[in-house]
């Protein structure tokens, strides 16, 4: 048995070489799906497992001695690098004040991102914890100001067509299935939202994706954690952050292409792979204006229980 993912429905290999495992027994405390026993101050694998190897590398990362290798699910042996020392990255104050100093950017210099930096971005993305490995994460990149200004195009003439959905018959027809609330955000920030954009494209303005000289959007597959595409966007944004560039979330693009013939369409044509239950898109470049403070924020809640 083995949990799928579009990329592999097999269970990874474990082998474990007895002659350097020293018995200490850490693969049997960091796995999961206990794979692993101690027998005769050895480690051995386990008659039976709960799904069979993910392939989360756990044990590879956590032996001493390099005793344990796992193949498969995309992984291998040659996947695992050595750490610099603990404690050696930046510290929290450092931390949070990238975090604090981080603003949402919409006014970019008329500069391409270039493409080392591009992969900059996404090998930190990569590094973002997921469900199940291997990712599940699928991320479409437009890297130059034409390639997201075509995109914001097409989606403003997809929007045109979808126009029912905001239409005031569709409305009343569904608040009694669909709530006060959402009726509510539907009257108050999709129809205008709608009218926003497309009204905007017809005059050559771009609120879509503000002429950004960079997009990229993260999306799952039918196999993905709902959350996967969300923290590998927000990994990508930090990374951002640290190269000097300005980034912000445009959540209006995922939700309405998803459904329907004409978003399938949409999806195809921009060689979007799948419909995913969550997903965002980023938008990247150097930023045109600076900012000199910071706002402070909060929760809507904090419960200790």
């Amino acid at each position: 048995m083995a949990i799928p993912t579009s990329r592999t429905t097999e269970a990874a290999i474990v082998t474990i070489h007895q002659e350097p495992c020293n018995g200490c027994g850490l693969c049997v405390s960091v796995c999961k799906d206990f794979a692993f026993r101690l027998e005769n101050e050895k480690a051995v694998l386990a008659d039976k497992t709960l799904f069979g190897c993910v392939g989360c590398g756990h044990c590879m990362a956590v032996c001493p001695k390099e005793a344990i290798e796992v193949r498969g699910r995309t992984l291998v042996p040659e996947h695992v690098f050595p750490l610099s020392a603990p404690r050696s990255g930046m510290s929290y104050e450092h931390f949070l004040d990238l975090l604090q100093s981080r603003r949402s950017i919409r006014e970019f210099r008329d500069m391409p991102v270039e493409r080392p930096l591009i992969e900059k971005i996404l090998d930190a993305a990569k590094t973002a914890p997921m469900g199940i490995p291997p990712s599940d994460v699928n991320v479409l990149v437009l890297d130059s100001r034409e390639k997201n200004n075509a995109f914001a195009q097409d989606f403003c003439a997809y929007l045109k067509k979808m126009r029912w959905l905001v239409s005031p018959w569709f409305l009343a027809v569904m608040r009694p299935f669909w709530g006060k609330e959402t009726d509510k955000l539907f009257r108050d920030f999709v129809v205008p939202f709608f009218s926003c954009l497309t009204d905007n494209m017809d005059q050559g303005v771009n609120v879509v994706t503000y002429d950004a000289p960079l997009a990229m959007y993260f999306y799952g597959s039918p196999y993905a954690d709902p959350a996967d595409p969300l923290i590998a966007a927000t990994y990508a944004m930090l990374a951002a952050e640290t190269l000097g560039l300005g980034s912000c979330m445009v959540g209006g693009i995922h939700p309405l292409i998803q459904r329907g013939k004409k978003a399938k369409q949409f999806r195809e044509r921009h060689g979007i792979k799948y419909a995913s239950q969550e997903g965002l898109v980023v938008i990247f470049g150097y930023p045109a204006v600076a900012y000199h403070k910071g706002i402070q924020r909060s929760f809507a809640s904090v419960t200790y229980a």
